[in-house]
């Protein structure tokens, strides 16, 4: 994970994708168990974290950006709020076993040799029946510019979650196509993206 590259694009001190929740997350939040565990791998500089601990979730992330952790322990702050959080690259931190009730990815786009991997631990820190909810930009929005990796194979379709995910969730929701993205200067414009929530496999 380059944090190198992440600390300089959260080093302004506005916030690069807003402080607002991602608008998938906000409409799927039902699905959470109140007042329930929730990781949130790659939050940044933690809009959609400290979103749902100020919903009363307990809330941790794991980020490898030192600049965008402390911008989300200032952003907890100003909201009477505290996240667990940990500096540490995805690929290599100890996941815990069945412990979350559910996780949060949002737009995190992993490299191809770690993706499977990273997917897989973060389904195994799931309690039996936890869910896992999703948003990123699909191979579709390659040549567009309101946001994501240039690279395509940091591009997820519906088909390569379910994949990755297989014998691990249940398909529970999947949806691809165009949005409206509002998300700071980050994300801005017209995007294409794919949605999936799973659920553990009791």
């Amino acid at each position: 994970m380059n944090s190198e590259f992440w600390d300089r694009r959260y080093s302004t001190d506005d916030f690069l994708y807003g402080e607002l929740p991602n608008e998938f997350l906000a409409e799927m939040v039902t699905l959470l168990v109140p007042n329930g565990s929730v990781f949130v791998p790659g939050d940044g500089e933690g809009r959609n974290g400290v979103w749902l601990a100020r919903r009363g979730f307990y809330v941790t992330t794991v980020d490898s950006s030192v600049q965008g952790v402390e911008k989300a322990r200032s952003l907890a702050s100003r909201h009477g709020v505290r996240l667990l959080q940990t500096v540490a690259d995805l690929s290599t931190w100890e996941y815990p076993k069945s412990t979350f009730d559910a996780a949060v990815l949002i737009y995190l786009h992993l490299p191809e040799s770690i993706r499977l991997r990273v997917h897989q631990q973060i389904a195994s820190s799931l309690k039996p029946g936890g869910i896992v909810i999703v948003e990123c930009f699909h191979p579709q929005q390659l040549n567009r510019n309101s946001g994501g990796p240039k690279d395509i194979s940091m591009l997820y379709d519906c088909d390569l979650l379910r994949s990755d995910f297989k014998d691990l969730l249940t398909p529970h929701f999947e949806y691809e196509g165009n949005v409206l993205l509002a998300e700071g200067a980050g994300h801005s414009g017209l995007g294409y993206v794919s949605r999936w929530v799973g659920r553990k496999i009791s």
